[in-house]
Parts: structure tokens; C-alpha cells; sequence
């Protein structure tokens, strides 16, 4: 597969092309899916979404990516981040199709995009947030070393969220 930007165990990872929106329709435009972040978005928000994280990715050399599962090539979830939030260097988002949920891809991905941040993107801290409902979200973000640091208000879900970060001094 052209455009691997890095890859873990048994996956790997690249920038979103415009070719993608029916794979980002399967996870971004799925409701029991998106139902903790805002619900699941239409075809043609998707497809702002994707020429959105594009011009990120040129502009800023990173963005969410596409996760793929490397004995398969099946495309599987979307892992990567959103432009910087306060003083954090980027906000983590991860979104797996259904059938892929319970197999370990999300633990998986968030090492492997942070531990990519760190040693080629040189961030310094990443923040995520998961809602409070979403217990095993919570558990990927404890399990991939990011750090509980309180409730948080989100305008844009208004509501507040159980935060968390992740800082270059701590190991991955």
C-alpha cells in the first residue's frame, strides 16, 4: 500500500485521501459509532471532514489517519489527531468500525500515533478526552500511558468530559 505513514504490530496508518469517504462513511457517518462524539456526521460533512484533514496533514504534517489491518488491508478505524487545543501540541481522536471493537486496534493505535507524535512529529503533550459513559474509551487512553487529568468543559459537545494527556517525558 502506497502513502504507509508508520506502522505497529498489526496495523498501519496513512493520511486520509478524498478516495476515502465511503471507508470514513463505515466509521465517521455511523451512528452507534459516533454516538459518544457528537453523532455521526452526513456525506457531505464528511466529505468537508476529509478535505479539511487533507490541507492539515500538507500544512501541518499531521492529521487522524486511516488504520488498516496489514494481513488484510481492510481499513478498520481512523487514529490521529485534531489541530492543537490550549498549550497541547494536537487533540487525540480514534474511531473504529464496529465489527473491529473488543480486538485491541484502538489500544493499539493510540501507542502507535503517539508514539509516531513523539519521535517524528516531536510533540510535547496531547490531549484527548473520552465521554463519560464511554468506559472502555477511558480504559485506551489509560492503557496507551495517557494521564487522567480531571473533568474538562467541551464547547463544542457541550458537555464536560473526563480528560486526559500525554506528555514527551513520560514513556509511551
Amino acid at each position: 500500500m502506497d502513502g504507509i505513514l508508520f506502522e505497529t504490530e498489526r496495523l498501519y496508518f496513512r493520511a486520509l485521501q478524498k478516495e476515502d469517504l465511503d471507508e470514513i462513511m463505515e466509521i465517521w457517518g455511523d451512528e452507534e459509532v459516533m454516538a459518544w462524539s457528537g453523532g455521526a456526521g452526513t456525506r457531505e460533512q464528511e466529505e468537508r471532514s476529509l478535505s479539511f484533514y487533507q490541507t492539515m496533514q500538507k500544512e501541518r504534517g499531521f492529521s487522524p489517519y486511516l488504520v488498516f489491518l496489514k494481513d488484510t488491508d481492510e481499513a478498520v478505524g481512523v487514529c490521529g489527531f485534531n489541530p492543537p487545543v490550549e498549550s497541547f501540541d494536537a487533540e487525540l481522536l480514534y474511531h473504529f468500525k464496529k465489527r473491529h471493537w473488543g480486538k485491541g486496534y484502538a489500544t493499539e493505535s493510540v501507542l502507535g500515533v503517539t508514539q509516531y507524535a513523539k519521535d517524528v512529529l516531536h510533540f510535547r503533550s496531547i490531549i484527548s478526552s473520552a465521554d463519560p459513559k464511554n468506559k472502555a474509551s477511558q480504559k485506551v487512553l489509560e492503557k496507551a500511558g495517557y494521564r487522567y487529568i480531571g473533568m474538562k468543559w467541551y464547547e463544542d459537545l457541550s458537555k464536560e468530559e473526563p480528560t486526559y494527556v500525554w506528555e514527551s517525558d513520560k514513556t509511551v
